[in-house]
């Protein structure tokens, strides 16, 4: 936890940005009565039954410092899933960083090989150089 708590407490470096990543599945759910709208008496009306509708997962990307943040939806969590929403983050908003480094959970899915399995070799190889991983502990949740 240690390693985590002192790549926090470094100053902001733009060239050596700190992105944070979180994922969370997402169940989606489907109204089965159409709410009543609310009035100046009453607030909206809902109510609780519903029918599933499937699930997603979300990939929350942050720089703590410079209060930024992405969310990608994607319909799976899967390794592949996990690369195809990083590597825009490496190429877009950190493209002139010379490293980032990945503050994440120590998931299956955020692996160096995550980008092997996503990208022909030359092009995972590029984005894993770009990549310093720091992974919080299995069980420092916060």
């Amino acid at each position: 936890m240690e390693d985590v708590l002192e790549v926090y407490a470094q100053p902001y470096d733009a060239r050596y940005p700190v992105l944070c990543m979180d994922e969370q599945p997402i169940q989606l759910l489907r109204e089965l009565r159409t709410p009543i709208a609310g009035t100046s008496r009453h607030p909206r009306r809902v109510d609780d039954e519903y029918e599933r509708a499937g699930t997603v997962s979300i990939f929350m990307f942050c720089e703590p410092l410079v209060g930024w943040r992405h969310v990608a939806v994607r319909k799976r969590r899967t390794k592949v899933d996990w690369a195809h929403a990083m590597a825009p983050r490496l190429r877009t908003r950190s493209r002139s960083a010379g490293k980032v480094r990945g503050v994440c959970d120590t998931l299956n899915t955020q692996t160096q090989g995550a980008f092997y399995e996503a990208f022909e070799p030359a092009t995972a190889r590029e984005l894993v150089r770009r990549v310093e991983f720091c992974y919080t502990p299995k069980h420092g949740s916060w």
